[in-house]
């Protein structure tokens, strides 16, 4: 079969997007020394011969939403736990070069010894969802929930896609880290440790309040009135002390920015245009999006459903372009589209390119490491106490990982 993915038309916002970058805007964009242009037509073989000079000394991570550029030089590939752990496999590994954003390499940085060094490629890399809790408003807020008298039945989760601070702050309150993989478990775990599911206890998700609204609500079986939006702006996070004490979770206000675009207008539209289309989407989408699709799943989910699904099948997937186009690349006899009309791209992601990468390998080369991710050892320590709890979660149901 032709290949039938067709690219989304441009958006008047690419420079938000990642598809180009004001120097003048942003801290961290430029790194220091000489990095290459992005025209130079021996980027390529630059890399090439720099990760062959560093042979097994560097271990290079290449996470999903990732340019196909640095993709190809990519040892492993994956979502953000999956290359956490990838890398903590490798203990012989002198560097680890994490194409991905700063909290998977902060991950990294905890879950590997110290004696290996951690490096992201641009210090602009970051995840805008992630910044949406720093670990002040985390402590306010909790402060707030004691003052109001529910903090003692109240569990702390956090998403991977969170600071080290807020993993930290987890570990040392009894909360746990979770994945968009295992969310229904640790969620189920966190509610154990305050009187069940059907208690009254309570779970405070952070930050990404899409993800922990689907779980609850359809794969644990929660209303929509069960859970509240704690915004950190505001007393009680716009809440009553009455909402508090009534909700089962509490959801930071927090988001993605790739998957916040996707509508459900989008998911009929395709109905429409394409009877029989299968709808895929990624559970940081908003909830309307999520009850409107036939499969949810986490960014391996995405990649083996279509790996199983017949061919001639038609799908809409609802997740970053980088990794649909990638999918429907892998799958021609497949019928592939992307949930949006315009380009989507995870802007922070998109500032890993191939000069950045070059830099870095060409540093190491030099015996300079660039860009090392240090996380302090007490939050180290907290944080860890969340991952493991994580790591001793019950195993994953197949189908849903």
């Amino acid at each position: 079969m032709t290949q039938t993915f067709h690219e989304p038309s441009p958006s008047p916002a690419l420079m938000l997007l990642g598809e180009r970058r004001d120097p003048l805007s942003e801290r961290g964009v430029d790194c220091p020394g000489a990095l290459p242009a992005a025209s130079d037509p021996d980027l390529v073989e630059r890399a090439r011969a720099a990760k062959e000079a560093l042979g097994d000394r560097v271990f290079i991570l290449g996470h999903h939403y990732q340019r196909d550029e640095v993709i190809q030089f990519a040892d492993v590939t994956g979502d953000s736990f999956k290359l956490a752990r990838d890398a903590a496999g490798r203990p012989e590994a002198e560097f680890i070069v994490f194409c991905g954003v700063h909290f998977m390499a902060e991950s990294a940085d905890i879950l590997t010894s110290d004696d290996q060094a951690v490096v992201l490629p641009d210090m602009a890399a970051g995840c805008s969802m992630a910044d949406m809790a720093n670990i002040n408003q985390v402590d306010d807020a909790w402060a707030q929930l004691e003052e109001a008298g529910v903090a003692s039945r109240t569990v702390p989760v956090t998403y991977m896609n969170s600071t080290a601070a807020i993993k930290a702050f987890c570990g040392d309150h009894g909360g746990v880290v979770c994945t968009s993989s295992n969310a229904e478990v640790a969620l189920r775990w966190a509610f154990d440790q305050v009187g069940g599911v059907e208690g009254d206890g309570k779970v405070l998700f952070l930050p990404d309040q899409h993800l922990g609204r689907n779980t609850a609500v359809i794969q644990l079986g929660m209303e929509l009135g069960d859970c509240v939006v704690w915004d950190p702006r505001k007393p009680l996070g716009g809440n009553t002390p009455e909402a508090l004490e009534k909700a089962r979770m509490i959801l930071w206000k927090g988001h993605c920015s790739v998957h916040g675009r996707f509508r459900r207008s989008h998911v009929d539209d395709f109905r429409e245009k394409v009877p029989g289309i299968n709808v895929l989407v990624h559970p940081e989408c908003a909830h309307e999006v999520v009850t409107a699709a036939d499969y949810v799943g986490s960014t391996e989910y995405i990649i083996k459903t279509l790996e199983a699904a017949e061919p001639g099948s038609a799908w809409v997937i609802g997740t970053e372009l980088n990794l649909v186009r990638r999918v429907a690349a892998a799958h021609p006899d497949k019928e592939v589209h992307f949930l949006e009309d315009t380009v989507c791209f995870c802007s922070t992601m998109n500032r890993i390119d191939l000069p950045h990468l070059v830099w870095a390998l060409e540093s190491l080369v030099a015996g300079e490491v660039p860009n090392r991710i240090v996380v302090d050892d007490e939050t180290q320590r907290l944080a860890k106490i969340a991952l493991d709890r994580m790591l001793a979660l019950p195993a994953l149901n197949p189908s849903k990982d």
